[in-house]
């Protein structure tokens, strides 16, 4: 935490010591720091320093010139830009002016690349799936724990229809710090999970099934009800809020 703040603060003053920005500019983004009210949003510039990563957009609803400027801001102070819940057309129109972001069609996510090599990330995340349909809300928790530092190791289409499947890589889920388990149909995959290891597991339920599954809540139910322990269990299709609950934990594990 003390880290990120004397980052931020180290840069403004050089900045400041070079000329290129006044006293009072300085004090102003020494505020800024806290929050920056462009009045559509207020941009939490501060939530790097409270939670070692920053603003996450949610970009459904919002208008593509809406989420540029929200975008923009956040880079002022932070080198992770991750932009959830986006398509194709607002991708090539953020593009124009942040060319080094990149899309992951699967998740709708909008990101930028960490510079660290992936080999240097932390290890002990795993983000299994049970079908091939639930693959973009396991790429939506794999992308936000790797820009939250970690070499995530992904499994997919390891349901319960042919547990065989999921045995096989039994090995990778013992050696696991935490693991993210995204279901659909009728979610038992982290019950499962969760009976094989020893870490916490993370249910995602996804809003996949047929008619019963009731757009994902057959699934959430069977998560939350079952009698596994060490599971905990998000939203249903969020799979940005398992990733970030899977990067605290990893990091705690790597301090």
């Amino acid at each position: 935490m003390n880290k990120e703040i004397n980052n931020l603060i180290s840069k403004l003053l050089d900045i400041y010591k070079e000329g290129k920005l006044s006293r009072e500019d300085f004090l102003l983004k020494l505020r800024e720091i806290y929050f920056e009210d462009i009045v559509f949003a207020k941009i939490d510039h501060h939530r790097s320093l409270r939670k070692g990563f920053p603003e996450v957009i949610f970009g459904q609803n919002k208008s593509p010139a809406q989420i540029l400027e929200i975008a923009k801001r956040i880079l002022k102070y932070s080198n992770i830009l991750l932009i959830t819940r986006i398509n194709k057309e607002v991708f090539n129109y953020i593009k124009k002016e942040i060319p080094q972001v990149v899309f992951n069609k699967e998740a709708g996510i909008i990101y930028i690349p960490l510079e660290k090599d992936e080999k240097k990330l932390k290890t002990g995340i795993t983000v299994i799936c049970a079908g091939t349909s639930d693959i973009p809300v396991a790429e939506e928790a794999a992308v936000t724990a790797y820009l939250m530092g970690n070499n995530v190791r992904k499994i997919y289409d390891v349901g319960i229809a042919g547990i065989h499947r999921l045995l096989g890589y039994r090995d990778e889920l013992l050696s696991s710090n935490v693991i993210v388990a995204v279901a659909g149909m009728e979610g038992a995959l982290p019950g499962v999970v969760s009976s094989m290891v020893s870490c916490v597991v993370i249910g995602v339920p996804t809003s996949v099934g047929y008619g019963a599954s009731f757009s994902g809540l057959s699934q959430l139910l069977t998560m939350l009800n079952s009698c596994s322990p060490g599971i905990l269990v998000v939203n249903i299709d969020n799979g940005f809020g398992a990733g970030y609950a899977a990067g605290l934990i990893n990091t705690r594990f790597s301090k």
